[in-house]
C-alpha cells in the first residue's frame, strides 16, 4: 500500500461517523452497516473518506462504528496497517458495555463524539476533522486544513454550492464577504427561509457559481478546533451537530465555510448508490478512482485480471478475478469474483461481486458457486454479493415498479435489488 507521507506534523486527526443504520440503503444494509457495503466493484464506501484523510497526510484516524460492524471491523483490520515506516493509527470505537450487560448507544452525530470524547481527545492535535462513512469525494483536506487556520476558526465546514431540488437534504447555510457563516437551517422547507438563505450576486461571481445553484449545502464535513469540540460538546447535551449544536454554534463562535467545487455525493438511498456506481464507467464524472497521486486504498484481493470469453463491453467496468462469457454487458460495473455464463445480456446494472467464488462447503443451504446463469437479461438492477441466478432469468421488472418487497429480491426507486445470498431459479422472470 502506497501513501504520501510527509514527517511534518500537521496537528489534525480525523473521526469517520460509521454508525449509521442505512435504512434507506436496504436491502443493502440488510446484513451490515451503510459504510461496509461494497462500492465501485472492489471497495467499501469506508475507503472513501479513509483514503482522502491518508492522501491528505492525516494518519490518525478514529472510525466510530454502531449497527453491525463486524463485517466494517473485518475490512478496517485487514486493510489499514500501520508501521514505524508508515506511522499511524486507525482505532475502531463501538458502543461499551455496561457491567450489568447495558449498552450505550449512541444517538446521534454529535453524541456518538461526545460518548467518545475521553478516548479522542488522548490524541495530542489541536484540530479535529469530522468525516461521514458514506460520503464520496476527492478532497485535499490539506487545503481546508490551510483555510481553518487562516480564518482562526473554531469551526469550519465544507459547503458546496446546490440547487433547491437539493435543499431538503442538507444543511443550508449563508456566508458574509469573509466567509464567515452568518445563517444555518438544516433542511429547510419554508419558502420564506430559502428566500433568506439564497446567494447574493457578489458569491455567484466569485465563485462562478451558475445561477441554478443559488444556495451553499453543508457537505457534512467539519474542521473543529480541539478546544471548541470539546466546549460544544461538554455544554451541549444535544444529540446532532447539523440540526441542534450548529445552528447554535454560528452565534457563540466563529464559523467559516470553506467552498468546494468537485464531485461529493451523499450515500443516503438505492438511486443515490445506483448512480454513483454507474457514474464511474462515465471517463468524466464520478470519483475519481484513476489517479495513482491519490489513490482509493482497500483490502489487497491477490486476484487475476477478468477472464472474458467473446462478451461485447460498453462502457462497463470489469474487476478483478471475474470470469465472464455474457453475450453482451453495456453502461454497467461487474464487481470482484463476478461469474457470467454465455448468452447473458446485462444493461445498467450493478453488480457487488462475491467473496469468493464457492461457498463454504460446511454451508449445505447455498448454492455450489455463485454466477449468472445462461441466456438470463439483466437490466437496471443491484445484485448483492453472493448470490447465485440460475438460467433464463430475466430481472427486467416487467411490471414497472416503483417499490417492491419479496423474498431476496426488491424494488427501489424503479431499481430491482437483489440481496445477499439469494438464489433465483432458472425460468424467473420479474
Amino acid at each position: 500500500m502506497h501513501i504520501q507521507q510527509d514527517n511534518k506534523n500537521i496537528n489534525i486527526a480525523a473521526i469517520v461517523l460509521a454508525g449509521g443504520k442505512g435504512t434507506r440503503l436496504f436491502p443493502l444494509t440488510l446484513n451490515r452497516c451503510k459504510p461496509a457495503v461494497a462500492y465501485g466493484g472492489r471497495y467499501r464506501l469506508i475507503d472513501v473518506p479513509i483514503s482522502n484523510s491518508l492522501n491528505s497526510n492525516i494518519r490518525n484516524i478514529y472510525v466510530i462504528a454502531q449497527y453491525l460492524p463486524v463485517e466494517l471491523q473485518k475490512h478496517l483490520t485487514n486493510t489499514y496497517q500501520f508501521d514505524s515506516f508508515f506511522p499511524g493509527s486507525l482505532d475502531l470505537l463501538i458502543p461499551q458495555e455496561k457491567p450489568n450487560g447495558e449498552r450505550i448507544w449512541f444517538e446521534g452525530t454529535a453524541d456518538a463524539i461526545r460518548k467518545n470524547l475521553d478516548k479522542i481527545l488522548e490524541m495530542p492535535v489541536d484540530y479535529f476533522l469530522i468525516l461521514s462513512g458514506d460520503q464520496l469525494y476527492n478532497i485535499d483536506f490539506q487545503q481546508m486544513f490551510k483555510f481553518a487556520k487562516e480564518k482562526n476558526a473554531d469551526l469550519t465546514i465544507a459547503a458546496l454550492p446546490v440547487e433547491a431540488k437539493d435543499t431538503n437534504r442538507l444543511g443550508i447555510l449563508k456566508t458574509d464577504k469573509d466567509d464567515k457563516i452568518i445563517d444555518f437551517y438544516e433542511k429547510p422547507e419554508s419558502q420564506e427561509i430559502l428566500d433568506a438563505l439564497e446567494l447574493d450576486d457578489h458569491f455567484l461571481k466569485r465563485w462562478k457559481v451558475s445561477n441554478n445553484k443559488k444556495y451553499l449545502g453543508s457537505m457534512g464535513i467539519y474542521i473543529f478546533k480541539r478546544e471548541a469540540l470539546k466546549k460544544i460538546l461538554t455544554e451541549d447535551g444535544r444529540e446532532d451537530f447539523g440540526k441542534h449544536l450548529i445552528p447554535s454554534l454560528i452565534h457563540k463562535a466563529k464559523t467559516c465555510a470553506f467552498v468546494y467545487d468537485g464531485y461529493w455525493e451523499d450515500i443516503g438511498t438505492v438511486n443515490s448508490f445506483y448512480n454513483a456506481n454507474i457514474a464511474l464507467t462515465n471517463p468524466s464524472f464520478g470519483l475519481k478512482i484513476y489517479d495513482e497521486a491519490n489513490p482509493i486504498y482497500t483490502k489487497a484481493h491477490h486476484l487475476p485480471g477478468a477472464k472474458i470469453n467473446s462478451t461485447i463491453i460498453n462502457s462497463s467496468i470489469i474487476c478483478e478475478g471475474s470470469v465472464v462469457s455474457a453475450k453482451e454487458i453495456t453502461n454497467s460495473m461487474v464487481g470482484l469474483r463476478s461469474c457470467i455464463n454465455k448468452g447473458t445480456i446485462i444493461h445498467d446494472s450493478v453488480l457487488l461481486g462475491n467473496d469468493f467464488y464457492n461457498p463454504p462447503s460446511q454451508n449445505q443451504t447455498l448454492p455450489k458457486n455463485f454466477e449468472i446463469g445462461e441466456n438470463c437479461l439483466i437490466q437496471k438492477a443491484i445484485i448483492d454479493e453472493n448470490v447465485k441466478i440460475g438460467n433464463e432469468v430475466q430481472l427486467i421488472n416487467k411490471n414497472n415498479l416503483s417499490t417492491y418487497d419479496g423474498n431476496g429480491i426488491y424494488v427501489r426507486d424503479g431499481i430491482i435489488v437483489v440481496s445477499s445470498g439469494t438464489y433465483i431459479p432458472d425460468g424467473f422472470i420479474f
